[in-house]
């Protein structure tokens, strides 16, 4: 056969030139076409017989023998050889191919095509392995897709970077991470050059995986290569810092994506929106919204979300109903996400029926349910102690098509847990793996929680190993025994590298999947669930073989885990053995957190150490803030002196410039200085904080008070008390009892007006007095007539609210004038005998 003759033309009559040139080419490409067809019947193999007539082909040509073959597996196989040819290749062509492998035995015959073409010596390339990994993937064959990828170096086939990148996101979103950055590793070894999509595909994975630092060190990388990132790459960036609370610096981003020229999406503009208020900065994300909406953009039903979730966040629960209404009058029809939303505000606030109404309107709507849904209304009622509706609501959920799932099951038993209900969170448990819901780590850990409060710790611990098993005892020993041990992370991530090194990468995804399905294994939090139940019943020895075991397991112990052992040990007062177990701690590289520090720092003031507890918080500060050592020596020379306010005050100083403040070390020496007896410091304390606007907590103002009235400091205790009544706090009853017992048997009518002050301030912010009063105060009270005043005389309360800065702020004597004091009284009188004469 010539190929020439392929090219003759045959006229019998004369045609306008456009119409002769049309008409050749028809003829050509069907005389063309027709020669292919006898070459794909007739020669087998047909590759040698088709290169002579590549020149005369086409992308049209070689689709239209593709969609027309002669059969199936000859269709595959002229599919693979034309693959070769960068010319031939159109998307047209995969997709009949991708239609002939989906249907009947498509997959069976294009293997064995492949292998035939092995066997045969016959060049392979990528497309034709593209298009299989890419049918794999639609149909939900991972394994056989990763398998198909691991098998192209025995075709001496490389893969491509769009090939690469379809089995990046495979594992990306099968959150094999590790395995994603080792297969890119490989790849640049290989000199495949990577793209955007490759780059967007891996920043992705590292910001879900909470890994920002490494996913901004990538898009550096991508923009050192060249690569100008797309509005997806900025998207998945910006969500990333948004979701590790860095939005100022997402915003910045933001700014730089619009001056490159590329326009952000609706996406992007949402994820900024819940990054401000996921900070419950809500007012912050309605500005950023005015300056959106300049450029174009219209609030959708995601957007609503972020700022209706901030609103609840943020305890704004009128204004989430404004939001709520101007959507419905803006036709935005509320999702299943909103709605869940909604729910969940709901619940938390404590208005759990009016969730379940929301989950009525729901339905009404259109909108159906899913376990989400009802798994937001269970929480809801298990948090309120309503566990029988909570079980009905999971009873209810197979009514919508959709089942309980394991969070479902976790949050039952976590709710009976916390009830105490330990015998029937293990009947839930026992009843979701009849019905083949596998416990995920979160039950484990509730239920092993809830029995070791209870104390029933050998049942804990069989827990414990029934998690560690897992579902595959088989694949735990296979895993833990051998040359090759795999411990921990470090040595799977090592395994995983030499695996990929060697090509063989399905064989590391299918141990990365075995390990997936395998359970969860206990992880640093079941242990320290365990150890802190064995600390509690002041069994160290069961607590520091968990302590030994994890760490032959391959697992570090967390500043958790040695807080926890140092609080037991102290609780049980081991001091010696708890400094033992702190000095290990920084010796085995954890460093101490600031809740380690302060557990130490309140078992040195109860044992009146005060300097030495003073000493260990200026050395954690030293190690987080190494920079402001001059500030810190200045701070400690205060403090020698016995200095407090200064101290203190340089304290406050530095935190407010770092923003960095914690309350805790100040209501430790607080309290510290109180128990020393320095009651009068500790007032200081007091002072300066107030004058910081800190918020002081109720067990700080309780603990001065009572040392106050101690004291004998009457008024200076009625400052302090004042002070929580102004922040809304309602103590503890023996706190205003005292008071206002030593008030009234004050000498003179002083007395008697403050006390009818202090009663009506109380009741204003919502103490019960009947039921906050002892029986010994009442009795006291009535003598002198004071509390028939201030029950019968309500209106009062607005009164003494208005008179509040004519008697003194906190932290000012109590210095009212004589005719403020009479007014009140003689109003009081007055009020209460017009009650009585009416």
């Amino acid at each position: 056969m010539k190929p020439h003759s392929l090219l003759q033309r045959h006229f019998s009559h004369p045609k306008p030139p456009w119409v002769q040139s049309l008409h050749t080419s028809a003829i050509q490409e069907t005389s063309i076409s027709d020669e292919v067809f006898t070459v794909i019947k007739t020669m087998n193999p047909m590759e040698p017989a088709l290169e002579p007539m590549v020149p005369f082909l086409s992308p049209k040509i070689v689709t239209s023998i593709i969609q027309n073959p002669p059969n199936p597996q000859l269709g595959f196989r002229f599919f693979i050889w034309a693959s070769n040819f960068k010319r031939f290749r159109a998307w047209e062509s995969c997709d009949l191919i991708t239609d002939l492998l989906i249907n009947q035995n498509g997959l069976e015959l294009y293997c064995q095509t492949l292998e035939a073409l092995k066997n045969g010596g016959i060049k392979v390339h990528n497309d034709a392995f593209f298009v299989l990994i890419k049918v794999y993937l639609k149909m939900g064959l991972t394994d056989k897709a990763m398998e198909t990828f691991g098998s192209m170096r025995d075709f001496d086939c490389t893969p491509d970077v769009y090939t690469y990148n379809m089995i990046l996101d495979v594992l990306i979103q099968k959150n094999f991470l590790l395995l994603a950055l080792t297969v890119y590793t490989r790849m640049m070894k290989l000199n495949c050059l990577p793209n955007v999509a490759t780059f967007s595909i891996l920043i992705d994975g590292l910001c879900k995986s909470g890994n920002v630092k490494d996913a901004l060190h990538l898009f550096d990388e991508m923009t050192q290569r060249g690569i100008l990132p797309d509005a997806f790459t900025y998207c998945v960036v910006i969500s990333g810092l948004c979701r590790s609370k860095r939005v100022d610096d997402a915003y910045r981003l933001f700014d730089k994506m619009k001056d490159s020229g590329v326009g952000p999406d609706f996406v992007t503009c949402n994820a900024l929106l819940n990054g401000f208020c996921m900070l419950d900065r809500v007012d912050e994300a309605f500005s950023l919204l005015r300056l959106f909406e300049k450029d174009g953009y219209v609030l959708d039903v995601r957007g609503y979300s972020c700022l209706i979730r901030g609103l609840f966040r943020a305890k704004r629960y009128e204004d989430v109903q404004l939001l709520y209404r101007k959507m419905i009058e803006d036709n935005v029809k509320p999702d299943v996400y909103l709605y869940t939303i909604m729910m969940k505000g709901l619940a938390e606030a404590g208005k759990v029926r009016d969730a379940l109404g929301l989950l009525n309107e729901m339905t009404e709507s259109g909108v159906v349910p899913d376990t989400v849904c009802y798994n937001v209304l269970i929480k809801g009622f298990c948090d309120m102690g309503l566990l029988s509706e909570a079980r009905s609501l999971q009873l209810e959920i197979s009514r919508h098509d959709c089942f309980p799932n394991v969070k479902t099951y976790s949050i039952l038993i976590s709710g009976m847990c916390r009830n105490g209900l330990t015998r029937d969170a293990q009947e839930i448990f026992n009843e979701m793996e009849k019905l083949g819901c596998y416990p995920s780590a979160v039950t484990f850990n509730s239920l092993i929680d809830g029995l070791c409060k209870t104390g029933q710790l050998e049942k804990a611990h069989l827990l414990f190993y029934k998690m560690e098993i897992g579902r595959n005892p088989s694949l735990f020993l296979r895993l833990s025994q051998g040359p090759s041990h795999v411990l921990d992370s470090a040595s799977l991530q090592k395994m995983v590298e030499q695996l990929c090194d060697s090509g063989l990468i399905h064989k590391a995804y299918r141990i990365l999947m075995q390990l997936a399905d395998s359970g969860d294994a206990p992880g640093i939090y079941t242990y320290n669930i365990l150890v802190n139940g064995f600390c509690k019943l002041g069994n160290f020895n069961g607590a520091y073989k968990l302590f030994r075991e994890m760490q032959f397991k391959g697992l570090s112990p967390d500043t958790v885990t040695y807080g926890t052992l140092i609080n037991g040990l102290l609780r049980f007062q081991r001091e010696e053995d708890a400094y033992k177990v702190f000095d290990q701690m920084e010796k085995n590289g954890c460093t101490p957190d600031a809740a380690v520090y302060r557990t130490m720092m309140t078992w040195m003031c109860r044992r009146m150490e005060l300097p030495r507890a003073f000493s260990l918080w200026l050395k954690y500060l030293r190690n987080i803030r190494s920079q402001e050592d001059e500030a810190i020596k200045a701070i400690e020379g205060y403090f020698e002196k016995q200095e407090v306010e200064k101290a203190v005050r340089g304290l406050l100083e530095m935190d407010f410039k770092l923003n960095d403040f914690d309350l805790g070390p100040y209501a430790i020496w607080l309290i510290g200085l109180c128990q020393t007896r320095r009651v009068g410091e500790a007032l200081k304390i007091f002072l300066i904080l107030e004058e910081y606007k800190v918020v002081i907590t109720p067990p700080c103002c309780v603990k001065l008070i009572y040392f106050l009235l101690k004291e004998g400091n009457l008024d200076r205790a009625i400052d302090v008390f004042l002070y929580t009544i102004e922040k809304g706090y309602l103590l503890r009853r023996r706190v205003a009892n005292r008071i206002l017992t030593k008030l009234v048997r004050r000498k003179g009518e002083m007395g008697k007006d403050r006390a009818i002050y202090l009663l009506c301030r109380m009741k204003s912010v919502g103490y019960d007095l009947d039921a906050h009063l002892l029986p010994w105060t009442k009795s006291l009270l009535h003598r002198h007539n004071i509390q028939e005043m201030v029950n019968g005389v309500p209106e009062m309360n607005s009164g003494c609210v208005e008179m509040q800065n004519s008697y003194g702020r906190v932290g000012q004597p109590w210095k009212p004038t004589v005719k403020q004091r009479r007014k009140m009284f003689q109003l009081a009188r007055r009020k209460y005998a017009g009650m009585k004469n009416s």
